[in-house]
Parts: C-alpha cells; sequence; structure tokens
C-alpha cells in the first residue's frame, strides 16, 4: 500500500495525477519576484508541483489569474472581532488569510485558563491555522483589577500543545527592565521558544535589557525611525493596521525589499466592519502597494518573512512540498480573492459547516454593582485637572492637562474644549472598584456610550456628557452579559450583546456586522466624531501604552507606571 508520502513523491514526478491542479494561471516567486507561467499541483495538504505541466483528479482554470502564498495575520486578538473563533474562521479566511497568530489575552483577563482552553479547543477546529500565543500578562499591571490571574504554573501545561506557538506579547516592558520576579519567572521559562514583544516607544539601553530577554518580534513601532532601531537590534518588525491601531502608513519606508525578511503584517484589533468594508490583510496589502510599495516587499511581509518569524517551515512559498496555503487573485495591485485554500482544501461554505463546533463559555461574567449618576461626580481639586488626550488612529493617548469647569463642589464637563467624562467600573466581583477622569477627542454632545471591552482587564469603561446616561448605559451593560451600550436621554438607543466573556457574540458574523452599523449611527447621532468610536473606547483603560490612561483603581500616569494622586 503506498503511503502517503510516497503518493505525495509520485504526484510531484507526474507518475500519478495530482488531487488538486490550478492550470493556466502564473504563480508570484516571492525568492526571485518573478510571475511565473504554471501549473500548480497539490496533493492532500500540500503543494506537490510548480513550474511545470500536471494532470489532476480535480483540473480548475485559473487563467489570467495570480497565486500567492496564504496570508498570515502575526499578531491579533480575535476577540476584537467581537465574534467566536469559527465565526472569525469564516468571516477572514475568504480574504485569503489562512494562518492567525493569536493572543487570547482578552478572554483570559475575564476567564483565566478557561479562555485559553476555550481558544485552544476551537483552533483544532477551525479551517484557517489558528496557533496561539499563551498570554504573558495577566492581569497586565498592577494598575488595574483583571479577572483573573495567571503565573507561569498556570501557563506551562498548555506549553506543548499542538497549537501553542510561545509566549504573547510581554506588555511589561517596566518589569522586564526591572526585573520583577513575576516577569523574569515567565520570561525564564520559556527561553528557546518565541517571546512576542510589546514595547512602544522604547529605545537606548533600555530597549537592550528588553531584548536580552530573549524577546524577538515587536508590533507597536509607530514611525519608521523606532521601527529601524528595532530591525538593527534583531527585532521582527510586525507592522499594524487594525480598526484603531493604523501604523502603515508611518511604516511604508520601511516595507522595501532590502527589510522585507525581518517584516510581517499584524492587524491586532479589527472590527467586523472594517473586515466587510475593507477586508483584512488584503487591504494592507492593496494600500501598500497604492503606496508606492514594491509587490514583492509587502507579499514576502505577508507570508514567508511572517511564516519564518514565527517558525512556521512549512508554509509561504509556492513551491513543491510546502503547505498548500493559496490565494488565487485578480492582480498583485488589487489584491481580489477569486479563490482561496487552507491546507489543500478550497473554501467553501460547505468546508466550514463540516467543523465541529465549540460550547460558549462565560456567559455569567459581568458582576458589576448597579450604579447612578452620583457615582460619576468629580469633587473639585486645585489647579489644572489631567485629561485623557485621545489621537485618532492611534492608541497612544497625549496626557494633557486643563482647568475645567466647576458646577457645585464638582469638577464638570467642557464640551467647548471637547472634554467629557470617562468612568472605569470593576466588572468581575471583586472590588467594586470606580474610578473617574476626564477625556479629550470623542465629539460627544450629549448621551453616552459603555463597554465591557476594555484592554486588557476588560472592566466596563464608559464616556458621556451625563452623568444619567452613563450610569443607565452601564447598568445595561449588566442586564444584556456583556456588549456596547449607546444612551440618549435615559434612552438605550443601539447595543450589541456580547455575552461571551463580555467580549464576543453568541449570533453569526452577519448579523454582529449589520447590527454594528446600527450602533455606529447611534453614536454618530450623539455627536461622535471618531471613526472607531467603541474600540477607541476599549483602549482608554490600557495602562501600558503611553501616555495618559485610566483604569478601575484611578488615573493611570503611564510613563511613570503609577497612579496619579
Amino acid at each position: 500500500m503506498t503511503s502517503r508520502l510516497e503518493r505525495f513523491i509520485d504526484q510531484g514526478v507526474g507518475r500519478v495525477p495530482a488531487d488538486i491542479v490550478l492550470k493556466g494561471g502564473r504563480f508570484f516567486d516571492l525568492v526571485t519576484g518573478e510571475l511565473v507561467q504554471s501549473d500548480i499541483a497539490i496533493g492532500a495538504d500540500r503543494i506537490v508541483g510548480t513550474s511545470g505541466d500536471y494532470e489532476g483528479e480535480t483540473e480548475i482554470d485559473i487563467s489570467d489569474r495570480i497565486v500567492v502564498p496564504g496570508f498570515i495575520d502575526t499578531h491579533l486578538h480575535i476577540e476584537s472581532s467581537l465574534v467566536t473563533p469559527h465565526e472569525f474562521d469564516r468571516s477572514v479566511l475568504p480574504y485569503g488569510v489562512t494562518t492567525a497568530i493569536c493572543d487570547p489575552h482578552e478572554i483570559a483577563n475575564v476567564l483565566g485558563t478557561a479562555g485559553i482552553e476555550f481558544f485552544l479547543e476551537s483552533a483544532l477546529e477551525t479551517i484557517m491555522d489558528i496557533r496561539v500565543q499563551l498570554s504573558s500578562c495577566v492581569p497586565a499591571t498592577h494598575l488595574e483589577t483583571s479577572g483573573a490571574d495567571l503565573p507561569i504554573e498556570r501557563l506551562l501545561p498548555f506549553r506543548h500543545h499542538p497549537k501553542v506557538i510561545g509566549l504573547a506579547e510581554f506588555m511589561n516592558f517596566p518589569g522586564v527592565i526591572h526585573k520583577d520576579p513575576v516577569c523574569m519567572a515567565k520570561l525564564d521559562a520559556f527561553q528557546g521558544d518565541h517571546i512576542d514583544g510589546h514595547a512602544p516607544l522604547l529605545s537606548g539601553n533600555d530597549l537592550n535589557g528588553y531584548l536580552s530577554a530573549g524577546i524577538r518580534t515587536e508590533h507597536e513601532c509607530t514611525t519608521a525611525g523606532e521601527a529601524l532601531e528595532k530591525i538593527r537590534k534583531g527585532m521582527h518588525i510586525l507592522v499594524r493596521e487594525g480598526s484603531v491601531s493604523k501604523d502603515l502608513a508611518a511604516l511604508i519606508p520601511i516595507i522595501t525589499e532590502r527589510l522585507s525578511p525581518f517584516l510581517a503584517l499584524c492587524t491586532d484589533d479589527r472590527n467586523p466592519l472594517d473586515i466587510a468594508e475593507q477586508g483584512h490583510l488584503d487591504h494592507m496589502i492593496r494600500t501598500a502597494i497604492a503606496s508606492g510599495v514594491e509587490p514583492l516587499a509587502i507579499y514576502r511581509a505577508a507570508s514567508i518573512s511572517a511564516a519564518r518569524a514565527f517558525g512556521l517551515k512549512d508554509r509561504g512559498l509556492v513551491a513543491p512540498g510546502w503547505r498548500a496555503d493559496l490565494v488565487v487573485l485578480d492582480s498583485l495591485e488589487n489584491c481580489r480573492a477569486d479563490m482561496v485554500f487552507s491546507a489543500g482544501r478550497r473554501v467553501t461554505d460547505a468546508l466550514f459547516s463540516s467543523r465541529r463546533p465549540v460550547a460558549p463559555i462565560g456567559l455569567d461574567s459581568v458582576k458589576a454593582r448597579p450604579v447612578n449618576a452620583a457615582h460619576f461626580g468629580v469633587p473639585v481639586a486645585e489647579g489644572e485637572t489631567p485629561v485623557i488626550g485621545v489621537i485618532p488612529g492611534k492608541i497612544i493617548t497625549e496626557h494633557r492637562r486643563y482647568r475645567l469647569p466647576v458646577r457645585g463642589n464638582e469638577t464638570t464637563v467642557d464640551l467647548a474644549n471637547d472634554i467629557i467624562k470617562v468612568a472605569v467600573i470593576e466588572r468581575h466581583g471583586k472590588n467594586g472598584n470606580h474610578a473617574n477622569g476626564f477625556v479629550q477627542g470623542f465629539g460627544l454632545k450629549k448621551g453616552a456610550i459603555a463597554s465591557t471591552v476594555g484592554h486588557d482587564s476588560h472592566n466596563i469603561c464608559v464616556v458621556g456628557v451625563s452623568e444619567d446616561d452613563m450610569a443607565r448605559a452601564a447598568n445595561r451593560l449588566g442586564e444584556i452579559k456583556g456588549g456596547f451600550v449607546v444612551v440618549e436621554d435615559g434612552k438605550v438607543t443601539g447595543e450589541i450583546a456580547l455575552p461571551i466573556a463580555g467580549l464576543m457574540s453568541l449570533e453569526p458574523y452577519e448579523t454582529v456586522r449589520d447590527t454594528l452599523h446600527q450602533l455606529r449611527k447611534a453614536a454618530l447621532e450623539l455627536g461622535a466624531t471618531l471613526e472607531e468610536p467603541f474600540l477607541q473606547l476599549a483602549f482608554l483603560p490600557l495602562p501600558v501604552i503611553p501616555h495618559l490612561k485610566i483604569s478601575d483603581r484611578g488615573m493611570v500616569d503611564v510613563d511613570k507606571f503609577a497612579l496619579i494622586g
């Protein structure tokens, strides 16, 4: 009986027909940069022949089309798509993303190891190859209240799971530099494995110390200069274009043929609306080429360079013996997928239907105490008040200071300067913490917006003009078991329920997408000016991103890594 391996050899030599042959097209050779006219023969899950003529049990005409390797998203949080891994698979794979390297950091911060187990079980069923990095910072810092605590002892049992690559983004870079014992235990345990980085604006000797811990990749570069320093010091830069963090334009100068072996692409956090309206990594590729990037550089970053950065040795080229993750395009410039193959399987609705479902978890994770308008009062303080300054398209915020209006014995909003209230409410049922502050840049003129998606500890975060509406929005989140809520004059004008850990919907991707359209419309009715107000809101409590943030414990000066007063 012929073995699987022997059959691959026979198919490659041409002794027996391949399982599938793509005929009449060209493939993009990422070694030479040439477009090669050729049949592409597939046996089971791998490519068995190129640069020749082949017969196949199934033959598909792809005349006038170009074949490229499947795209690899090297860093993302599937939870930010607001759907389950199964629905993410169904929504993104048709755009050509055949591998996704995810950090289940969001669900792990809410549910701990149960969240990681849910993702690993799901990854074994999806058509896309979902790989998991073990969440390194749960909780992310000591400056917030998380739903779980994952010391090294709780991560090690997952280390050798077939879907695990290594240790996920190490966000606590001050903890690394100052040799925090908890950080050191995790880093020491994963020496020799992949350790993903997260060090925005870190440079000089501090960066040297951070990299000396064995950290090799980074997705937080926001300027070409920052990226070049990190590349020179041995980092592989993951160029990011998400729904909030949009760094592609700033990093276009480094996406060159010379540097492409040290680059990859990622989305980090991308919502269903952007996926539906723009696409995924294909959107980044189109945009880069339109901005003057050579196709060879950006397609390398999207596949072979990404695969090598994360030790995925079986994918990234259209070549015999390589995994048959393939995207059939109309053109390199348009990057529109006509056909996608994942491990040799043509992606169809029937293929998605063959997956085994995975039961949802964390359906009762929102345990916040009810609040009223009085909970959102900010006492008058002498001098200027710290204000979080939102920068559109960035998760970095500015530390601004204003002398704000006073009403009675409370400091209040300043709509003339687009300054409204922000609050974070602990929702894991641990301590009932509630912190208030001010934020500038949302554009709201009335009402409130609230969310249980609040990186990284995912407490309730709410912004608003009216304290009554802020209370109504926060309480409504408890009623729907998590999600996003918009309130105007005491009335809920838009909402989406995310009952899986307060992060993901039970509904199909299309339902979530359509609901988000209505939610965005409701936010615009309040005066919102941000392109993505909900995910921007979700990053206000993230105390590992400079410069000023807010957690359930209070306002956080990230530069000093300390609570303010």
